[in-house]
């Protein structure tokens, strides 16, 4: 500083030291803290959510390293001033080099006295700006020429608004330094009144924040990551639920076959999304009048989630209506729909079972694909049909499944259901809690209050996946 601005500003004081070693012990408490967060994070980069949160850490983990240091320097006190070069005719003593990449590389001063045209800098902004301690400091007009072109008129702007109305002086540039490498820099200053009032000298702290504000900069990427991929799977789920509904029946509530006259079968549907994941899944349920007065009740399930697998699932669903208004009878459909699902659906599996129920004798024909079994109650007892042989779809080329036939009477009450809609339990383990539910289906009026049943019992549960249910009871 100029000898004769000495009077002007009193000596710096040392704040409380035992004030700032609490506030060094809080904040390297902190960064461990940080740091444990950061490391519980780690993952194959996979998750975008993971990756936004250890870019999060990162950025922090950088502006707490620079606050200890801060603390420390304030504690410490200033490092020393550069030597004059002037000052002795062998020249100038040249301090240590500031360790790279430390606090003492990263933050350097500098005074610009207007009245004598004389620049002083401290040997860290020396360091910062990639200047040979031994070289002159550069004048208010020469720091420019350090500057990148399209940033030198942010500079000049700071530093006229500072000297002549007194402003102070609070942006960022870049620099070139002369080895090729661009850094940021963060200026803050303030001008320095002489007694009259006019600005005599700018006082300045010059910081590197390159490494900051590239961990800035990955945050930010992270984070457009991030919101691109939940707006994909907004929209992957937004299409894959427009599909299902397209696809499947619209049932809202009870619907009787209206061709049938007085041979009808009461039906209702529900599906039940999964309450861990926001991705469709491929289950389906159906009912269809077919040409010769018979009805088609099917259900099944496609391995995976998402566009792709309401696609598949839509595909096989419209086979399974084609072949059965062809009049193909259960079997030899699961064999069709099985190298159906071989030839056009890769790395997928898939279940169903498909009946055909003809009102005239009331013969429940039906074959199934590696699916549960059908439940039929009858008089407030339940019990599982006796699974004919099929394999899951898309196993093996070439499997054949047999068919059973099942007699019914009036007032029966038939239930097709997909693996997983009693949650925590899959295949045998699920049949008996639906059993269960028998005496309660006897006092049902409709098909649709035993529907209504079982999303009360088995609804309301945290559920892994989706499935679906069908009920069918013969009213006549």
């Amino acid at each position: 500083m100029p000898p004769h601005l000495s009077a002007d500003r009193p000596a710096a004081q040392p704040p409380g030291r035992g004030s700032v070693d609490a506030l060094i012990t809080q904040t390297r408490r902190l960064k461990g803290d940080v740091d444990a967060v950061r490391r519980d994070t780690q993952s194959d980069g996979s998750d975008p959510q993971e990756r936004w949160q250890r870019a999060l850490c990162d950025l922090a983990l950088h502006q707490l390293n620079d606050l200890d240091e801060h603390l420390a320097q304030l504690r410490d006190g200033p490092s020393p001033a550069a030597p004059d070069p002037a000052a002795t005719p062998a020249g100038p003593a040249v301090p240590p080099a500031p360790r790279r990449g430390s606090l003492l590389s990263r933050v350097g001063s500098a005074e610009w006295n207007l009245l004598t045209d004389e620049a002083s800098w401290s040997a860290e902004l020396f360091e910062i700006l990639g200047r040979d301690p031994a070289a002159p400091p550069l004048t208010l007009d020469e720091l420019p020429s350090l500057v990148l072109d399209e940033d030198r008129p942010k500079l000049t702007a700071m530093v006229t608004d500072c000297l002549i109305d007194a402003k102070p002086i609070d942006g960022e540039f870049r620099i070139l330094r002369p080895d090729g490498e661009v850094r940021t820099v963060h200026m803050m200053g303030e001008p320095v009144l002489d007694t009259d009032g006019s600005t005599a000298s700018m006082w300045a702290v010059l910081r590197d924040v390159s490494e900051l504000r590239r961990s800035q900069r990955t945050v930010s990427e992270t984070r457009d990551s991030l919101q691109r991929h939940r707006h994909h799977a907004q929209s992957e789920h937004r299409l894959a639920v427009e599909l299902q509904e397209a696809v499947l029946p619209p049932w809202r509530g009870s619907l009787r076959l209206p061709h049938q006259g007085s041979k009808t079968l009461d039906l209702a549907a529900h599906h039940l999304p999964s309450s861990t994941s926001a991705l469709i899944g491929g289950d389906w349920y159906d009912a269809l009048e077919l040409t010769d007065g018979a009805t088609l009740l099917s259900v099944g399930d496609l391995t995976g989630h998402g566009v792709a697998v309401a696609s598949g699932m839509a595909t096989l669903l419209g086979a399974v209506r084609g072949m059965a208004m062809a009049g193909t009878q259960p079997g030899q459909l699961m064999s069709w729909l099985n190298q159906l699902l071989d030839a056009t659906v890769q790395s997928a599996l898939g279940s169903a079972v498909c009946c055909r129920y003809l009102p005239e004798t009331r013969t429940l024909t039906w074959a199934q694909a590696g699916h549960p079994a059908p439940l039929l109650f009858r008089d407030g007892t339940g019990r599982r049909l006796n699974a004919p042989d099929g394999v899951l779809l898309g196993v093996t080329s070439g499997a054949v499944y047999a068919q059973a036939e099942e007699s019914l009477r009036v007032g029966d009450l038939l239930m097709l259901h997909t693996d997983g809609l009693v949650p925590g339990h899959s295949g045998a383990d699920s049949v008996r809690p639906l059993l269960d539910l028998g005496s309660r289906f006897s006092e049902a009026r409709t098909a649709q209050d035993c529907v209504r049943l079982v999303v009360e019992e088995f609804g309301e549960t945290e559920r892994e996946d989706n499935a679906c249910v069908l009920v069918a009871r013969v009213t006549s």
